[in-house]
C-alpha cells in the first residue's frame, strides 16, 4: 500500500455513534473531506490516551459518551496529506447529547453509515471503519 517516498503517520480515531445509528463525522478547516474524529499519537503515547486528548481538543461534547472499545487497526491513504499513509487505531463509544465543533475542525455531521448521500469521505473512513463499525453491529 505504500510507496517507497510515501510518510506513515500512526493516528487514533473513533466511531461515536447515537442510539439512532447515526455516526459522527467531522472536517477540518480547509478541508472538504469528512472523516472520523481523532488525530495524530504524541511520541510514547498510547492510542485510547491520544484519542481521548484528541477528543477533548476537538470537540466540544455535552453528554455522556461511553468508554471507547476497539474496533480494529485500519490504513488508507491520507485524506489530507499528500504522498502519506494513515494508520488508525479505531474505538467506538456511544454518545448521547450534544456535541459542537472547535480548534481546527469546522463542521461535523451525524451520517447514515450504509448511507452517505455523498458526502466526501476519507478513503479510510468510507472503504475500511464505516464497513468494519456496520459489520460488527449485525
Amino acid at each position: 500500500m505504500s510507496a517507497p517516498d510515501s510518510r506513515l503517520i500512526h493516528i487514533a480515531a473513533a466511531v461515536i455513534s447515537r442510539a439512532d445509528g447515526h455516526v459522527l463525522v467531522v472536517r477540518k478547516r480547509g478541508s472538504a473531506i469528512f472523516m472520523q474524529p481523532g488525530g495524530k499519537l504524541e511520541p510514547g503515547e498510547a492510542a485510547e490516551a491520544a484519542l481521548l486528548r484528541e477528543l477533548g481538543e476537538e470537540l466540544a461534547l455535552a453528554g455522556t459518551l461511553s468508554h471507547p472499545t476497539w474496533l480494529g487497526r485500519f490504513s488508507a491513504r491520507a485524506a489530507n496529506e499528500r504522498d502519506a499513509i494513515v494508520t488508525a487505531e479505531v474505538y467506538a463509544a456511544q454518545f448521547e447529547g450534544e456535541a459542537r465543533p472547535q480548534a481546527e475542525i469546522e463542521e461535523l455531521r451525524w451520517i447514515d453509515p450504509a448511507d452517505h448521500d455523498g458526502l466526501r469521505l476519507a478513503e479510510l473512513s468510507r472503504d475500511h471503519i464505516l464497513p468494519a463499525w456496520l459489520s460488527r453491529r449485525r
